[in-house]
């Protein structure tokens, strides 16, 4: 993996991260890789959680500059 994590996009780390999930899942790795793996997988994730709680910070002061102090939460169906 090329690069500094905390500069990569969410969508580069999104995709390194399945990169990494299809790699354990794949099973032929000797348990030190595996674990080196894990690790950087975990890393990645927390990047990608990292990213989309700024991003939703980002839009709920929006909503709140647009409508006042109106704070809403977003429901997904």
């Amino acid at each position: 993996m090329s690069g500094n994590v905390e500069e990569m996009t969410f969508e580069e780390s999104l995709k390194t991260l399945e990169q990494l999930v299809n790699e354990l899942e794949n099973g032929n790795l000797d348990l030190d890789k595996a674990l080196e793996i894990y690790e950087m997988a975990i890393v990645l994730r927390d990047r990608c959680k990292k990213i989309l709680d700024e991003s939703d910070r980002k839009v709920q002061k929006m909503i709140e500059t647009s409508e006042g102090a109106k704070k809403e939460d977003f429901i997904i169906e």
